[in-house]
C-alpha cells in the first residue's frame, strides 16, 4: 500500500507541478502579450510623432531663406516710402514696384504673411517686441502700441520675425 500511496503522491506532485507550469506559462504569455502591446503602441506613437515632425519640417524648411529675404522687402518698402515723401512720381519707376509686388506675391505663396498692423492694440509678446517706451499722448493710449519700427512676419502660422514696436507708457 505504501507503494500506491507513493504513486498517488507522485501523481499529485507531478500534477501540481504541471498546473504550476501551466499557470506560470499563462502568466508568461500574458506578460509577453502586454509587452508586445506596449511596444506596438510605443512604435505607433513614434511613427505619428516623426510624421508630424516631418510635416512641420516641410512647412518651415525655407525659414532661414525667407528670414534673409525679409530685410529686402523692408528695403523696397522704405525706398518706395522715401520716394513718395520726396514727392517723386512712383509711376515713373514702375519697375521697382513691379519687382516688389512680384517678390511679395511669391513669398506669400510660400507661406509668408505679415503680422497685422498692431497700432492702437495692447502689446502682445507672442507677436511683438517692444523696442522702446515713450510717454503716452493720451490716457487711453497707455500700454498700447503707437508705432511700428519693423513689421513682423509669420511663416505658416509660426512667427519668424516679431514686429518691433514702440509702446506708450505711464
Amino acid at each position: 500500500m505504501s507503494e500506491e500511496k507513493e504513486k498517488k503522491e507522485k501523481k499529485k506532485t507531478v500534477k501540481k507541478k504541471t498546473d504550476e507550469a501551466k499557470k506560470s506559462s499563462k502568466d508568461q504569455i500574458a506578460e509577453l502579450n502586454d509587452k508586445h502591446l506596449r511596444l506596438f503602441a510605443e512604435f505607433e506613437n513614434f511613427k505619428k510623432r516623426t510624421a508630424k515632425e516631418r510635416i512641420e519640417l516641410y512647412k518651415t524648411a525655407g525659414e532661414n531663406v525667407l528670414s534673409a529675404i525679409i530685410p529686402i522687402l523692408d528695403d523696397f518698402e522704405r525706398s518706395m516710402k522715401a520716394k513718395k515723401e520726396a514727392g517723386e512720381n512712383l509711376e515713373d519707376d514702375q519697375g521697382v514696384s513691379l519687382i516688389y509686388n512680384k517678390l511679395k506675391t511669391t513669398l506669400e505663396s510660400k507661406g509668408l504673411k505679415e503680422i497685422d498692423n498692431p497700432i492702437g492694440q495692447e502689446l502682445n509678446t507672442d507677436y511683438h517686441e517692444a523696442i522702446t517706451n515713450i510717454p503716452a499722448p493720451s490716457e487711453e493710449m497707455k500700454g498700447k502700441i503707437i508705432d511700428v519700427i519693423e513689421k513682423g512676419y509669420f511663416l505658416n502660422e509660426k512667427v519668424i520675425r516679431y514686429a518691433k514696436v514702440v509702446v506708450a507708457n505711464n
